[in-house]
């Protein structure tokens, strides 16, 4: 397969692109005709997969590899970003997930988290949609995950991160309405990656009900992304529920910040 050049829909820079759900992102934007910039730690496994995409679908694909845990790599990719006209998507993915419950895990292994989940997640979405933004053009799809919705299931600094990069997501949203630039965050549930094995766990210990195939996951990412979502939940097969959740939280929004406390607290007059 060939992509047109008259159609081509430009160039995808897509994070933590060497497995999972970033290596499966790659796949499908390439059979879509994007051109591809590819970033990981893992120099080996992009590569090999750089050039499997560009034979197989016939566009350009590049390695460029970064540890985005480590600042001066975040600065490259960001310069890239800013710098190449020709990147008209930027896929947000990288990530790390946790061990085990937050308060047998490592402080150190959390800093890198926050390192990686949210310092560099951050970095490069504002890069992105200011580069964009000067554009006129571009999309941005940031990978968050469904704890950020329900916290109290899980390791608190990543559901935490998660809830960030939805947030975040939102709020760009908001400011870069009317300037061509689009937004989408994806909320996985359990994926069968190599998250899992990464941290000492096996997804095969988990409801089998409950885990989702990866390239299911990007497929209805990706669908989402052509319906205009911002919020895109693979599994959520009735969208009402997460529209009446959006809903109660806006009614909070008119009692958030007011001049005197509430009532309640006995403190009138």
């Amino acid at each position: 397969m060939t992509s047109n050049p008259k159609t081509a829909p430009g160039t995808a820079l897509v994070t933590g692109a060497s497995s999972g759900i970033g290596a499966t992102y790659a796949d499908r934007l390439a059979r879509r005709g994007y051109n591809l910039i590819l970033v990981a730690r893992a120099a080996d496994r992009l590569d090999a997969l750089a050039s499997r995409l560009a034979g197989q679908y016939g566009i350009k694909s590049e390695s460029l590899r970064a540890d985005l845990s480590d600042r001066v790599d975040i600065r490259k990719v960001e310069d890239r970003l800013r710098g190449d006209a020709g990147i008209t998507l930027f896929v947000n993915n990288a990530g790390v997930g946790p061990k085990g419950p937050l308060l047998q895990g490592d402080l150190d292994d959390y800093d890198r988290m926050v390192e990686l989940n949210v310092l560099a997640a951050n970095r490069l979405a504002i890069a992105a949609a200011q580069a964009f933004a000067g554009r006129g053009t571009g999309a941005i799809i940031n990978t968050a995950s469904v704890v950020a919705l329900a916290p109290h299931f899980f390791n608190g600094t990543y559901s935490a991160s998660k809830a960030f990069v939805l947030i975040l997501t939102e709020s760009l949203a908001a400011e870069l309405e009317g300037t061509g630039v689009r937004l989408q965050a994806v909320l996985p549930g359990l994926t069968r990656t190599e998250l899992f094995d990464r941290v000492g766990r096996s997804i095969d210990d988990l409801d089998p009900n409950m885990v989702m195939e990866v390239g299911d996951l990007v497929d209805a990412a990706l669908a989402g992304f052509d319906q205009g979502e911002l919020i895109t939940i693979p599994s959520l097969a009735d969208s009402s529920l997460y529209d009446s959740y959006h809903a109660a939280r806006s009614v909070l929004t008119p009692h958030l910040s007011l001049s005197r406390p509430a009532a309640r607290y006995g403190l009138a007059g």
